[in-house]
């Protein structure tokens, strides 16, 4: 049995390379990903975050040159959630694309407000990418 999905995009105004060297350190989830990580510290080899799901271990992809950042989301109950994630090139910005799958403990209310919450992460990504370009770009050092 598969899984019902939901593709979730936004365009990103900065080339795929930067958007994937951001979003693959873990290090920058609190930063815009709310729905899975308020605080994230490296624990021996594993990287652990307070989420509203409870504390859990997040774990990207092994690095690539194909904007690959599906991860892994364990939760405390052992339970691993899987989450296909990519970024690739849109002319001189990106696309980046997240998969949400409705598990089957999911109500349709909980896949939508899932849903949402995954858009609010994307947008606000994007607004932190994009404003970070533009002080950078007008910084007096350039």
């Amino acid at each position: 049995m598969t899984f019902q999905p939901q593709h979730i995009s936004v365009s990103i105004n900065r080339p795929a390379t930067e958007v994937y060297e951001f979003v693959s350190n873990p290090e920058n989830l609190p930063k815009w990903a709310a729905g899975l990580s308020g605080s994230i510290r490296k624990v021996g080899e594993d990287w652990i975050a307070d989420s509203p799901m409870g504390t859990i271990k997040v774990k990207f992809a092994d690095k690539n040159e194909f904007g690959v950042l599906d991860h892994d989301v364990t939760l405390l109950s052992g339970v691993k959630i899987y989450n296909p994630m990519r970024v690739f090139p849109n002319s001189d910005g990106s696309e980046l694309i997240f998969t949400l799958y409705r598990r089957q403990d999911m109500s349709e209310k909980m896949f939508d407000e899932d849903a949402k919450a995954v858009t609010r992460d994307l947008h606000k990504l994007k607004t932190l990418l994009e404003y970070n370009s533009l002080k950078k770009e007008g910084d007096p050092d350039d």
